[in-house]
């Protein structure tokens, strides 16, 4: 094979839509697999083409079902390298489990680095992924991880929305990185919400850190999973005076009853990625942002030795 026919590019069930999207950008087709399941529920796969010698990516968010799609995952890395593959790459634009990085308390697993455990131990060589949780899991892997930022893509949006003595606000301190990236992008100020966290779903918000009023208030973060805490610092900044309020986050999780909520809030544009399939859900006032064209140019730099990190430069090609 020459350097073009080595390029492969598989996806599971998880988000076909991106995957041909990605395909699309990059003018090659998707790879021919079957995917399909025995009665019981087991996987079974087949790779439908050669991939002796190949550079392969297997593209597959981890959500929304994190089980079934992960061990989707880990069967094509066994499945491409018993079949010879070159190189195997995991392009994972939602890493789930990355919440649970670290020890919070006594008698809990570190799941984050289990996943990372079986990536590699399933085979693959490298992996790909946009705004991690928790940006040290890369260190959890023993191969290269290329980590990309969704904000480069939304920022351009949020440009066009956001345009009167514009803020960014932080929906949590744990999240101040995030919003000082989008601010300084921006060139504009950088507020942040106290929370205080009660359970897995309940946040209390204490008080907000910076004058809001009279500004367009953009709420950025990761991941909007509950809802919970994204719809109370918008009702926050809208009592406090903001002149309009943007949902900005890169992974739409959005469990339980999130939808029934961002549907309540009073924002004017909720901007999500598409990194997780969110084109059934009935949210009102809902923009998706592609990644597709992020991750195909990324995909054709490590396919081409190239940097990755070039992907971070403005107007990098």
């Amino acid at each position: 094979m020459n350097r073009g026919e080595r390029l492969r590019v598989f996806t599971g069930t998880a988000h076909q839509t991106l995957a041909q999207d990605i395909c699309a950008h990059m003018g090659v087709p998707l790879g021919a697999a079957s995917l399909a399941r025995f009665p019981d529920g087991e996987i079974n796969l087949k790779l439908e083409m050669d991939v002796r010698g190949a550079d392969v990516f297997v593209i597959q968010p981890t959500c929304p079902n994190v089980h079934e799609h992960l061990f989707e995952l880990l069967s094509f890395a066994d499945c491409l390298r018993r079949a010879s593959a070159d190189r195997i790459t995991a392009v994972i634009p939602y890493f789930g489990y990355a919440r649970k990085d670290r020890k919070d308390e006594g008698r809990v697993p570190i799941n984050a680095k289990l996943v990372a455990n079986l990536l590699v131990t399933s085979g693959y060589n490298r992996v790909l992924t946009i705004d991690l949780h928790a940006a040290q899991i890369q260190g959890f892997f023993d191969i290269p991880v290329d980590h990309l930022y969704a904000r480069p893509v939304m920022i351009e949006r949020v440009r066009q929305l956001a345009t009167k003595d514009v803020m960014i606000v932080s929906p949590d301190v744990g999240g101040v990185k995030l919003a000082r990236a989008y601010a300084k992008d921006l060139g504009c100020d950088l507020a942040i919400i106290d929370k205080r966290r009660i359970s897995g779903e309940q946040t209390v918000i204490e008080h907000v850190i910076g004058e809001v009023k009279n500004r367009d208030v953009v709420l950025v973060d990761d991941m909007v999973s509950t809802g919970g805490s994204i719809v109370d610092a918008a009702r926050i900044v809208k009592e406090k005076g903001a002149r309009k309020v943007f949902i900005v986050a890169t992974h739409a999780v959005l469990c339980g009853n999130a939808v029934d909520k961002l549907n309540k809030a009073e924002v004017e544009k909720i901007l999500f990625a598409d990194t997780i399939p969110i084109a059934d859900k009935k949210i009102s006032r809902l923009e998706i942002v592609s990644v597709a064209q992020l991750l195909a140019r990324a995909i054709e730099r490590i396919h081409r030795s190239e940097s990755v990190s070039k992907l971070f430069e403005p107007g990098a090609p």
